[in-house]
């Protein structure tokens, strides 16, 4: 069913449109009382018969009427237009709600671009569909039925019937032409949806092109897009190009039939002049809601290609999601534990984690360390359930986190990604992402702990700072540290820390670490780093190679291994020395 996402939203607002609808059909039976009085006033001049009072009387009359038509559109107006403003708002709302409830393996399918063009042209073309649309059906539907009917009984039956004849030719070509418009809209929102992705691409990625001086070729690539985003809407234009200009060459060829056989009437004595002036007048009225015929097929046609796409993704069904029996279990220990964890990325036959276990009791502190690649971020991941592994081999407090709430395990984490992203408003609102209405006094202290509140302070605007996209206004050092700030300012019991310090000197780091063991003794930790400086004093470590557990132990029980974990740290020792002298 095409309405199938939207049935409720319509519901929500039926008596608006029930209400509109009348006063669309009112308004348009007003319209049709003119041509009468105008009628009336033609035939009294023809016989000699119109006095200074009945002037007066028809002037009255007609601006009655004007005023009447103008209320009862401002009414309509104000119920269907509205109400299609509404249903947008809506359905965008919804949109967004149902793309942050899909799992992380969508978005590495669907571009950024691709999504904003969906939640930009398409919605508003549902929304014109379910706002002029709707007016110009049932507009045109009533006008057309009211105006012959008024035609066949205050003028000539024989006369209406013979200027009719062109009339069904309109739909006739509304309907073959219908078909190409939707066809070729539909390309034309592809072609929209590659120029913003091209666009949110090339800006995100600018200090990249800027770097390697790419600046021409990315012209050139976007020139390419930007020529297929004109192609495909000159083919649209040129269905637009023949259907509007044929539906009005058919309804002239009305008006010329009325002309000549009304003229022939009137000339005959057959049609009083008064009823020639009044069939006129309806045929102009009648011009409007056949071309309408034609914007409606544009405008629904329009609607009804974005409706599909939006469908395909409201279809889009979260894979990570809370079981039938998930629970909220109050007093969770932070414990955790995995239990001989293997795991493959879908769509891939590679495993990532292969006989994982390990156990860090609450309050304790457990490193990974591995070279790129052996599935250090990956375990991070699982742990929150941006992915699932295949059988309950992890556990939170002593229970399967498949059995708890996902709004539990994500509260109970706080967590540092490798990416560091900001969002692009201040600083005070990144640090209290997870609670924006997080005390002035626990923001400052979170920025304490990561070693950032001096380097805030010293911004013109200090805590009301706002951030470019993606913090770029902020040294890498910095976007790290307020991203530590943000996960340890809600007070996690779990504190997970992805490569989080590699952007930070090794005095700062180790002024971080030495803060994070006095404030955060009772947390629950997980340090993923590349750095032996920053995970040598855990009260674990683990050391992943060829997606397995190959060490594992204090820093000195590691370092007397003379194995994988002591190259590491010699080398490092030495670099360090290096970079000394």
């Amino acid at each position: 069913m095409l309405f199938r996402h939207l049935k409720e939203i319509m519901l929500k607002y039926k008596f608006r449109y029930i209400f509109g609808i009348i006063f669309i059909i009112i308004c348009d039976g007003l319209q049709l009382f003119t041509p009468e009085v105008l009628g009336n006033l033609t035939n009294d001049i023809n016989t000699g018969s119109l006095t200074e009072k009945a002037i007066y009387n028809y002037i009255f009359l007609i601006m009655i009427l004007a005023i009447g038509v103008a209320f009862f559109r401002f009414l309509w107006r104000r119920f269907v237009v509205a109400a299609s403003r509404k249903i947008e708002y809506d359905l965008r709302k919804k949109f967004f709600g149902h793309l942050e409830t899909l799992s992380m393996s969508y978005f590495h399918t669907h571009t950024a671009g691709s999504l904003m063009a969906h939640a930009t042209n398409d919605i508003t073309a549902v929304r014109n569909s379910f706002g002029m649309g709707v007016v110009m059906i049932v507009d045109s539907s009533f006008l057309t039925l009211f105006t012959v009917y008024r035609m066949i009984t205050n003028t000539d039956l024989t006369l209406t019937l013979l200027a009719l004849i062109p009339m069904p030719f309109i739909a006739i070509s509304a309907f073959v032409l219908g078909g190409v418009i939707q066809k070729r809209f539909r390309s034309v929102q592809q072609a929209f949806e590659n120029i913003t992705t091209k666009v949110q691409e090339a800006f995100s990625g600018i200090r990249v092109i800027k770097a390697f001086a790419r600046e021409k070729n990315e012209n050139l690539s976007f020139k390419e897009v930007n020529d297929d985003n004109f192609k495909e809407n000159m083919k649209l234009a040129r269905m637009h190009g023949i259907l509007f200009p044929l539906i009005m060459f058919i309804s002239t060829s009305s008006l010329i039939v009325a002309i000549t056989l009304g003229g022939i009437m009137v000339i005959d004595n057959r049609l009083p002049l008064g009823s020639y002036v009044e069939f006129l007048l309806y045929l102009g009225i009648l011009t409007w809601p056949i071309i309408a015929i034609g914007w409606v097929v544009n405008v629904l046609q329009q609607g009804i290609a974005s409706l599909k796409r939006i469908n395909i993704i409201l279809d889009a069904e979260a894979e990570i999601k809370d079981h039938e029996h998930a629970e909220y279990i109050e007093d969770l220990k932070p414990v955790i534990e995995f239990k001989n964890l293997n795991f493959t990325y879908p769509n891939t036959d590679i495993p990532v984690l292969e006989n994982v276990s390990f156990k860090v009791e609450a309050g304790k502190t457990l490193a990974i360390v591995g070279k790129t690649g052996t599935g250090k971020t990956t375990i991070a991941n699982l742990m929150m359930r941006l992915y699932d592994s295949n059988q309950e081999e992890i556990l939170l407090g002593g229970v399967p986190i498949k059995q708890l709430q996902l709004k539990q395990i994500r509260e109970m984490i706080g967590y540092v990604p490798q990416d560091n992203f900001l969002f692009s408003t201040k600083i005070r609102d990144n640090i209290a992402f997870s609670n924006p209405d997080l005390s002035e006094d626990k923001i400052i202290a979170a920025s304490k702990i990561a070693h950032v509140h001096n380097e805030i302070l010293g911004f013109p605007e200090g805590y009301e700072t706002l951030l470019g996209e993606k913090g770029i206004n902020l040294s890498g050092g910095q976007k790290q540290r307020i991203s530590i700030a943000r996960a340890i300012a809600e007070d996690p019991k779990v504190l997970i820390l992805d490569d989080s310090l590699s952007a930070v000197d090794t005095k700062t780091e180790d002024s971080i670490l030495r803060y994070l063991q006095t404030e955060i003794a009772d947390k629950t930790c997980i340090i993923i780093a590349h750095r032996i400086s920053t995970i040598k004093d855990a009260d674990e470590i683990i050391v992943l190679h060829e997606n397995k557990i190959a060490e594992r132990g204090t820093h000195d029980e590691l370092v007397k291994l003379n194995g994988l974990y002591n190259e590491t740290y010699q080398k490092q020792l030495l670099e360090d020395k290096v970079n000394r002298d």
